[in-house]
């Protein structure tokens, strides 16, 4: 069995993402920011230790977690630009 490359883990996350802008506004920018900040934590996290404990987690693991908080911030800034920042949920009624 072949190994995803990172880049094809990142078109994965990138579409799932884009769909989900497409879809909802509110719920894409919730999720993005969350996703974000988790994955971002547990990568400063895992990074900290890794340096204090050498471990045997893998190289790949640091790779797909870094592409898991580009991925959304990427396809926001996308949906951003072409859209625009006009959010339904940002309106007064």
């Amino acid at each position: 069995m072949q190994k995803i490359r990172p880049i094809e883990i990142f078109l994965i996350e990138f579409i799932l993402f884009s769909l989900l802008w497409l879809w909802d506004d509110y719920i894409a920018s919730m999720l993005t920011i969350v996703f974000s900040f988790i994955f971002f934590f547990i990568l400063v996290i895992s990074l900290m230790v890794e340096l204090v404990e050498r471990s045997k987690v893998p190289r790949w693991y640091f790779i797909f977690m870094a592409v898991s908080i580009f991925a959304p911030i990427m396809a926001a800034f996308v949906f951003i630009y072409f859209m625009g920042a006009d959010f339904e949920w940002l309106s007064l009624p």
